[in-house]
C-alpha cells in the first residue's frame, strides 16, 4: 500500500517538470499588452503581480488530511503571465516580462 503511495507521489512530483520542459520559449504577447500597459509595471515583480491568477487543485499533504479529513481539497493560486490558462513559474514570467521588454524598451 505505502508503496503505490509513493509512487504516486513521485508522479505527481514529476507533472510539473515535464509540462514545464515543453515551455522553453517565451511567448510573445504583445499582441495582448500595448507598449503603454508595459511601461506602467514599474518591474517584473508589478508584472506578475497583475497578471491574471489560476487556481489549480493539487493534492492535499498528509499532514493537511490529518487536519481536515479525508474530503480535504486543496488548491494554488498563481499568475498567469503568459496569458495561456496555465499557472506560470517564476522562470516563465521573468522570460515574458524580457521578451516584452526587449519589444518595447527600445
Amino acid at each position: 500500500m505505502h508503496y503505490s503511495i509513493a509512487i504516486l507521489t513521485i508522479g505527481l512530483t514529476l507533472v510539473p517538470f515535464s509540462s514545464s520542459a515543453k515551455k522553453t520559449a517565451a511567448r510573445d504577447i504583445s499582441h495582448l499588452i500595448s507598449k503603454e500597459v508595459f511601461i506602467s509595471y514599474h518591474d517584473v515583480a508589478d508584472f506578475i503581480e497583475q497578471s491574471p491568477k489560476v487556481t489549480i487543485t493539487v493534492m492535499p499533504s498528509k499532514s493537511d488530511i490529518n487536519e481536515y479529513g479525508q474530503h480535504v481539497a486543496k488548491t494554488l493560486t498563481g499568475s498567469d503571465c503568459d496569458r495561456d490558462g496555465i499557472m506560470d513559474d517564476n522562470k516563465t514570467c521573468n522570460a515574458v516580462f524580457y521578451k516584452l521588454w526587449l519589444k518595447y524598451a527600445r
